[in-house]
């Protein structure tokens, strides 16, 4: 796109469609942007366009001086190799977003797809567990997910080798969806290779990262969160104390979900991050019987969600309300002070709010300049940590 500087008497004419979806993109591509922040500064300045034309001044502010947005060139370049890849993508409050993940905390603010939407229209349960499964692991995942689905569940998971590979395989002709921690468009790990193909004709692949990126480790754990919260429960078979299904079925329980995990031996190191879950309150399941007794019929269930207030619709600042002052000592003075509560051990927003004893709506912008500035960084869930 280019712009044309020729002198006009008309107005200007409202961004397009497709105008604004570049510059959605460009806002979330924009270095230390994330999913709140992009959600905050939107509603601030009521647009994207107004919000990267802010972006510098507010870093400037945080003490960065050579802050730039995300290029358009970035952007549109992201946008293309999607369409060559024949994905699509979908931003919060289109028709194809899955509702649920809307209403957790750190939701996505856009998803790319590459497949069959029409699977997210059943309700969904995550089926996740260990890389290194047994052969008794794989076969009850193989049957909880073929059962599930011929239920009437969609089953996510995340195309890992093991527990995941087995459920997306199970699920394949009643409808799947894998999240996958890269772009959508990157297969990993190599050797689901046929399986990824073969949902993406048949079920989704879906992804929040950029076209082409390729997975580390930081991307699985923010994965994990997508495919627990599109999900009504997360059902555990065979993990590990720690381990990535582990954090899934936390995830899950943060997000009001409700979690099961399937028991096994206690010898078996593979069966103890689901024994702990049991031991801990999660449903015990035998089978999918168990599964469909917590869930009820799919056909008529819905997603168990926490109880929030519905976000308010996006607008530009009221033009009658006071006007923002921040004098310069005091906002020193809150910086060192948010910096000096935070640790690498991540909090919740709400627990700082209380110890600085201060408004959301004081703390809010001195929040978004230190993240801006990458002294603090938002984890998963809307925690808060100081940067290293």
């Amino acid at each position: 796109m280019t712009e044309d500087h020729t002198s006009s008497t008309h107005p200007p004419l409202p961004p397009t469609t497709e105008d604004d979806r570049l510059n959605r993109l460009r806002l979330l591509r924009s270095r230390r942007v994330g999913p709140a922040t992009y959600r905050r500064l939107l509603r601030e300045y009521g647009s994207a366009y107004a919000a990267l034309a802010a972006l510098p001044e507010i870093a400037n502010g945080a003490g960065v001086s050579d802050y730039r947005p995300c290029p358009e060139g970035v952007a549109i370049a992201e946008l293309k190799a999607g369409r060559a890849a024949k994905a699509r993508l979908v931003f919060e409050g289109d028709a194809d977003f899955p509702s649920a993940l809307s209403e957790i905390d750190d939701a996505p603010v856009m998803l790319w797809m590459m497949g069959q939407t029409a699977v997210m229209s059943r309700p969904m349960i995550a089926l996740v567990g260990a890389r290194n499964a047994s052969s008794l692991g794989t076969r009850m995942a193989r049957k909880l997910a073929g059962e599930l689905g011929e239920a009437g569940f969609t089953v996510v998971s995340g195309l890992a080798r093991g527990i995941d590979a087995v459920a997306h395989d199970a699920a394949l002709s009643s409808g799947t969806v894998a999240v996958v921690a890269g772009g959508v468009d990157v297969i990993y790990p190599a050797e689901n290779a046929a399986l990824a193909l073969k949902i993406a004709k048949d079920g989704l692949r879906i992804s929040d990262q950029p076209i082409g990126l390729h997975p580390m480790a930081r991307h699985f754990v923010a994965r994990n969160r997508i495919i627990s919260g599109m999900s009504m429960a997360t059902l555990v078979v065979e993990a590990a104390a720690k381990s990535g299904s582990l954090i899934t079925a936390r995830t899950a329980l943060d997000q009001g979900r409700d979690v099961l995990a399937v028991p096994g031996h206690p010898f078996d190191a593979r069966a103890s991050g689901c024994n702990m879950l049991i031991r801990d309150g999660a449903t015990l399941v035998r089978g999918a019987s168990d599964v469909l007794e917590i869930l009820g019929d799919p056909k008529t269930a819905a997603p168990k969600l926490p109880l929030q207030q519905a976000e308010q619709p996006l607008q530009g600042p009221d033009p009658a309300a006071e006007p923002e002052t921040r004098n310069l000592h005091d906002t020193a003075l809150l910086h060192q002070d948010i910096l000096s509560r935070l640790g690498p051990n991540p909090m919740a927003e709400d627990q700082l709010l209380r110890m600085l004893n201060a408004a959301p709506t004081a703390v809010a912008p001195i929040l978004m300049d230190l993240e801006l500035d990458g002294k603090v960084v938002r984890q998963a869930g809307g925690l808060l940590a100081r940067a290293n």
